[in-house]
């Protein structure tokens, strides 16, 4: 998922409006819920509480039941995420293949826990139970992309070609 974080928060708004207007013209609107909230979260990057309450607004559902369902599904982000969002599968073929150490590497490396983002948003970390890639155990997704066969050093190469790639996407915009 990329975010369209380029956006200005009343655009992002109003597209989110134009997609709920375009749900409740359809039978049983309400039943659409996780729907809405997939677009926000795409429009957004993340379901902050301000988008909670729009969407509540604008659906006529209590803000408390929006966030019962952002906070029960894992899928849903609550604060915002890096340009780069790691994941890294923990299913049993990538744990026996060690996984876990890949996810410590990327952890020190970081300097971040499971489920938070450095300062500088550039990167975000998350577990997985099961990414589908077990062949090429141990593996990571970052953003839509898997990388396999993951050890330390290569998961500390992989994140410093980001960072590289970073700085230079950075420096075609100044």
């Amino acid at each position: 998922m990329h975010t369209t974080l380029h956006h200005n928060q009343q655009e992002i708004n109003n597209q989110l409006k134009i997609f709920i207007d375009e749900i409740k013209k359809r039978e049983r609107s309400d039943s659409h819920l996780i729907t809405i909230l997939h677009k926000a979260q795409e429009l957004n990057g993340y379901l902050s509480k301000e988008i909670m309450d729009l969407v509540a607004e604008e659906m006529q559902i209590p803000t408390s039941v929006i966030w019962g369902v952002a906070t029960f599904y894992h899928y849903f982000k609550l604060s915002p995420i890096g340009k780069y969002n790691i994941s890294v599968c923990m299913g049993t073929a990538c744990y026996v293949k060690g996984a876990s150490e890949v996810l410590e590497t990327i952890k020190e490396t970081l300097e971040i826990e499971i489920g938070e983002t450095t300062e500088d948003m550039m990167f975000s970390l998350q577990e997985a139970r099961c990414i589908g890639a077990c062949g090429l155990a141990p593996v990571a997704m970052i953003n839509d992309k898997i990388y396999g066969e993951l050890n330390p050093k290569k998961i500390v190469d992989i994140i410093n070609k980001l960072k590289e790639e970073a700085l230079e996407e950075e420096k075609i915009v100044q």
